[in-house]
């Protein structure tokens, strides 16, 4: 029998023991580029070097998933922090649990507005991008390395998710 996950609104506040949330709101711009863009800087904390590791940046394409939605596995990295910041302005669930010992109880699910991206801290546990309603590019800054860092757990039994309808 597979437990279920509610889903939660993201916020800094909800997702802050797992890392940051990526958004403008709450953050003051910098007027740039005579007065014709805002900047908003410093949105994530970057953690990529360790062990002579690079920033790489990449686009996935996540697929929609189809409901009702079980997660089978989850994953980290224990090196590195990673980005997700989506492209299409939709909605996407972000599910996670803290760093350490896999605890399936301190798992926590959100949903994402399209205009928020999560930086997830070194060893976070995390499943992978979740596009809702249709496939979604992420532009994602992670780390590059000769050495792999990506350690992955099955979920026995699998986890349902209350996915917000």
């Amino acid at each position: 029998m597979s437990r279920s996950l509610p889903i939660s609104p993201l916020t800094q506040a909800g997702f802050a023991p797992f890392g940051q949330v990526i958004e403008t709101a709450g953050h003051t711009p910098i007027a740039i580029n005579q007065g014709y863009c805002q900047r908003f800087d410093d949105l994530a904390k970057l953690d990529v070097t360790a062990k002579q590791g690079r920033p790489v940046l990449s686009i996935f394409r996540s697929q929609a998933l189809e409901t009702p939605l079980y997660l089978h596995q989850m994953e980290r990295h224990l090196l590195a922090s990673q980005a997700f910041i989506p492209l299409g302005g939709r909605p996407w669930l972000v599910v996670v649990a803290p760093a350490g010992k896999f605890a399936r109880a301190q798992m926590r699910g959100f949903v994402a507005s399209g205009k928020q991206g999560v930086n997830f801290a070194p060893g976070t546990w995390h499943h992978f991008s979740l596009a809702l309603e249709q496939a979604t590019d992420f532009l994602v800054i992670d780390r590059a390395a000769m050495e792999p860092d990506c350690e992955e757990i099955k979920l026995e039994p699998a986890i349902l998710l209350e996915v917000p309808r």
